[in-house]
């Protein structure tokens, strides 16, 4: 059959089920069929594709790094063409798998055409044998990096639209291998990106405990101090008070770690923490009350031997905790407890590197509407929540942050009780204790 009889035939298909699904799937948009890519570069990917990435060590995520030489630097670049390539090639055919009215709508579509252009670009990218060709390729990668910031958001929005032929667990288990797979791009080229400015920069700075985005000495005090500032200024902003934040246990403890996953993972937590100390604070004595809030406690404690590499967080609030009914639901991407989200807020897109590098809003269609049991609605209506927004109301903050501390072997868990607050347990594999753990 040609390309063109295929074409025609797809969109016969859709024409037949168009007024079928035209309320629930194609309101404001015409649907098209992907255009077919040719031959050569489709066999490619196959052959990509049939092969599965190599899973990504930690001890070889600063390899690179220990020393930074120039040779190690292109052993780096060799890396990044070898396995980003593949690991967009899965994404590729995991999208082109969905069934074929949720793949055909507009918002998938553009996922899907973003994925095969930047597969095509990486696969097909002559080798970089010299420092000079390394600047070029890292100055590419930057802007394809820029490129995918609101992919997730994108594709919620797709999944909003076509709810109706997808389960929401179905819905959960697709996003949670998109999140994966954009987790382990991001690290990988990040990585390279962070090592190359620092080859750049090394005459001009002096010794570092970075290698590349790994932070040798992150300190959690820190960060739970950064986060917990930008937090308060959001919580006041938004709720007109915001609690204290108490630091106990080991404060002096520094780890190995990604300081912008702790960071995205630290404002989630304590985002939810605060809100629902105030909120919870306003319902019994009232907004007017001049009663102190309670604080949120946040306790560090450090691996406890050499042969355990973990620390471990836990962050404790007076909130009210969280009711038996919502408790199984607490980690899924549709459920949040906010009312419904305002299209004109302004926040950024693309998980927590956009938060370094993004700012401006991450508008992804005209229909923002959601709220409570609608789907995806508060995520799409504001793109991916990165702590530069609203204090609450995307729903996804809790799953989206145990994704990334699972991700290096870690835990997240929530514990409530009900009627007086909540813990949330954090467990951090540190890096330079991990050996060869696979990530």
């Amino acid at each position: 059959m040609s390309l063109t009889t295929l074409e025609t035939s797809l969109l016969s298909r859709i024409r037949a089920t168009a007024p079928l699904h035209r309320h629930h799937c194609c309101r404001y948009h015409a649907r098209h069929v992907p255009k077919p890519r040719g031959a050569e570069i489709s066999q490619l990917l196959a052959t990509y594709a049939a092969h599965p990435p190599q899973p990504i060590t930690l001890s070889s995520l600063v390899a690179f790094g220990q020393p930074l030489t120039p040779k190690s630097l292109l052993h780096s670049v060799s890396y990044v063409l070898s396995e980003i390539p593949r690991r967009l090639a899965r994404r590729v055919r995991a999208l082109e798998m969905l069934p074929f009215i949720v793949g055909t709508n507009p918002y998938m579509a553009k996922t899907l055409k973003a994925y095969w252009d930047s597969f095509q670009f990486l696969a097909t990218y002559p080798r970089v044998t010299s420092l000079d060709e390394n600047a070029k390729f890292t100055a590419e990668l930057k802007q394809l990096v820029e490129s995918h910031r609101n992919d997730i958001p994108t594709m919620a929005k797709g999944f909003q639209e076509c709810s109706k032929y997808m389960s929401p667990a179905q819905i959960s288990n697709f996003l949670d291998g998109a999140i994966r797979n954009r987790i382990s791009v991001r690290l990988i080229a990040e990585q390279h990106i962070a090592l190359s400015q620092a080859l750049e920069d090394r005459p001009k700075s002096g010794s570092t405990s970075h290698y590349g985005i790994v932070d040798m000495a992150c300190s959690p005090a820190a960060m739970v101090k950064m986060c917990g500032e930008f937090v308060s200024e959001l919580c006041e902003a938004t709720l007109g008070a915001a609690p204290t934040i108490v630091i106990d246990g080991h404060q002096d403890t520094t780890f190995a770690y990604v300081p912008v996953h702790l960071e995205y993972i630290l404002t989630e937590i304590l985002k939810n923490a605060f809100r629902a100390t105030v909120e919870h604070h306003y319902k019994q004595f009232g907004n007017t009350s001049t009663r102190p809030l309670p604080p949120v406690t946040v306790t560090i404690s450090p691996p406890p031997s050499p042969f355990s590499p973990f620390l471990s967080l836990r962050v404790r609030d007076q909130g009210g905790g969280v009711s038996p009914s919502n408790m199984a639901r607490i980690f899924s991407y549709a459920f949040t407890t906010a009312g419904h989200s305002n299209p004109d807020d302004d926040v950024g897109g693309g998980g927590p590197y956009a938060a370094q590098h993004v700012g401006g809003s991450a508008v992804i269609g005209e229909d923002t509407s959601g709220g409570e049991g609608n789907l995806f609605g508060e995520i799409t209506a504001k793109g991916l929540q990165v702590g530069l927004g609203t204090i609450a109301g995307l729903g996804y903050g809790l799953p989206m942050s145990r994704l990334y501390a699972r991700y290096f072997g870690g835990s997240l868990d929530l514990f409530s009780l009900d009627g007086w607050g909540s813990d949330v347990f954090v467990k951090l594999r540190s890096v330079d204790q991990a050996g060869n753990a696979e990530i």
